[in-house]
């Protein structure tokens, strides 16, 4: 809970305030093993598919970012390479390749989050999964006179009012190659009341551009110079392969692209939008996955939040697996109960529905 105090000392910040986020440029998360732990449900989901706020960083700005993607050609996924590694996209999503073994990356991987600022509360060998604690981009408060007076004594009392943490996920591709996927998820801190003396953390929309601002860093780290990480991640366009559909009578999300990258994509979209995955198999095409289906009588705002319990008490979680079958150049979504059998309920339909928005 925030004081009153504390918000009257903000509110003079901002108002003194000499730049914005913007224009500071910078992304610093080394205060992030001091900040109060969040608790928050296992199976919390982005609320949001909206991108409504500003992510620092030289590579994504704004200007920068669109000018990329009005430069770019128009074609469904770019690739750009650099020694043995590479980035590629498709839509929003974009990943690491790189010429080497899981076994020889997790190291500087894990390495790489510690020398950002991070702890990391998920450590998952077995399943290439690694996940951060959340934390506080302390670039985002202002950079104005009383702080630069003050230093750390008026540190203490600053916030920005949001939390961060990140999700990476390693997979073996193929000829001995690896996959790094990065997905953000964000809280912020909002008003209860109009007395506004208290407040709640609540789910806001993962942020594209900062997942591709930490690719673009983890490939510093892997030997690609500064210059080069920035050329790479500016080099494709978006495209729009994800549709919904029925087939069968079953709701389904249809892809215009090969298995190998619809699986990629479709593992990408559940990291983001908050499903806990427990397992997956690649051979199968299926991912093992929690869902909190919608509670009627909790009042949330936001389309998503009207399909995911947010806060509070929450409902038991559903397990169901998430089905990626390949035909040539397409592939098709699904979604079974966890024993194995086609699932079409409302739940299902939502859950292709979350699916497809992340891969517009």
């Amino acid at each position: 809970m925030k004081t009153l105090s504390r918000f009257a000392m903000l509110a003079l910040v901002a108002s003194l305030a000499a730049c914005s986020v913007l224009e500071s440029d910078k992304i610093d998360y080394k205060s992030a093993g001091k900040a109060p732990t969040l608790e928050v449900p296992p199976d919390l989901t982005q609320l949001s598919r909206e991108n409504r706020y500003a992510v620092p960083g030289n590579a994504v700005s704004a200007n920068a970012y669109q000018a990329g993607v009005a430069n770019a050609p128009g074609v469904p996924t770019a690739v750009a390479n650099l020694g043995d590694v590479r980035m590629e996209r498709s839509g929003t999503q974009r990943w690491i390749v790189v010429n080497r073994s899981p076994e020889q990356l997790w190291d500087p991987i894990k390495d790489f989050w510690q020398e950002s600022g991070f702890l990391l509360t998920t450590e998952q060998r077995n399943l290439g999964i690694m996940e951060t604690d959340w934390a506080e981009n302390r670039a985002k408060l202002p950079q104005d006179v009383i702080r630069g007076t003050l230093g750390k004594l008026v540190d203490a009392i600053y916030s920005t009012g949001e939390l961060d943490r990140f999700r990476t996920r390693i997979e073996r591709g193929a000829n001995g190659s690896t996959e790094i996927f990065v997905s953000h998820r964000g809280m912020q801190e909002v008003y209860t009341n109009t007395r506004q003396d208290q407040t709640v953390w609540q789910p806001r929309p993962s942020d594209p551009e900062l997942e591709t601002e930490f690719l673009r860093r983890l490939m510093v780290k892997l030997g690609v110079s500064q210059e080069q990480s920035k050329l790479i991640a500016q080099a494709s366009a978006p495209a729009q392969t994800a549709r919904v559909s029925n087939v069968g009578g079953q709701p389904v999300v249809q892809i215009n692209e090969s298995f190998d990258r619809a699986w990629r994509r479709v593992g990408l979209a559940l990291d983001r939008t908050g499903f806990t995955v427990e397992d997956r198999d690649r051979a199968a095409g299926v991912y093992f996955v929690r869902y909190v289906p919608p509670n009627p009588d909790k009042k949330e705002p936001g389309f998503f939040a009207k399909m995911f319990s947010g806060s509070g008490k929450t409902e038991a979680p559903l397990k169901f697996r998430i089905l990626v079958k390949g035909q040539g150049e397409t592939s098709t979504v699904s979604v079974q109960n966890d024993s194995g059998a086609a699932e079409t309920s409302a739940n299902a339909q939502r859950i292709v529905q979350v699916i497809a928005d992340d891969l517009k």
